[in-house]
């Protein structure tokens, strides 16, 4: 009895996770920092898997937005990667994901994202209706300016700032993210 017990559990092992890999493998996946990117999942399951979004997930976690972004959404992230924080001036993250900072970080976290799903395609064309630029209003409620240059999608901040898609529609359980190059700030 034990040696069938044995084989039913193997059998079901192996059913289990062919059935897996082969759903896997008809998710059509985009890789960010070196891990692919499925769309079964939620933003922040998939973003923890990113080695080139680390200094954000750990933002995240500091500002107590994980929650919210496993949530159903659907939102558009502007997901700035690490080299992005990078560029912000020496010691700006390590002060904001302090505790006392934390309804600072929350906005310029929460200013990175437009409530529903906006993939490339729709920007574009909210872009040509608005000839040449988009305006979308993030959850901080703060605005953001989308534009192209030639193929290339940028969005500039209150303050002037660009940020280029550089990984556009990486599609997710509750949303769609878009990597950008810097960090946007809300209007101070």
């Amino acid at each position: 009895m034990k040696k069938k017990n044995l084989l039913n559990a193997t059998i079901f092992t192996l059913a289990f996770t062919f059935g897996v890999s082969m759903y896997a493998q008809k998710e059509k996946t985009v890789t960010v920092g070196g891990a692919p990117m499925y769309p079964s999942k939620n933003i922040v399951e998939n973003a923890v898997k990113s080695k080139d979004h680390t200094t954000l997930v750990a933002a995240v976690q500091a500002a107590e937005l994980v929650e919210t972004l496993q949530s159903k959404g659907p939102f558009t992230v502007f997901a700035p990667t690490n080299a992005a924080f990078d560029k912000l001036p020496k010691g700006t993250v390590e002060t904001l994901v302090k505790p006392e900072n934390k309804a600072t970080l929350q906005a310029i976290l929460t200013y990175h994202v437009v409530a529903g799903k906006m993939n490339a395609s729709a920007i574009s064309k909210a872009i040509e209706k608005g000839n040449g630029k988009a305006v979308l209003t993030t959850v901080q409620g703060g605005k953001l300016t989308a534009w192209m240059m030639g193929a290339d999608l940028y969005i500039t901040d209150e303050n002037g700032n660009k940020a280029k898609v550089t990984i556009a529609d990486v599609n997710q359980s509750n949303g769609v993210i878009h990597v950008i190059d810097a960090v946007v700030t809300p209007k101070a």
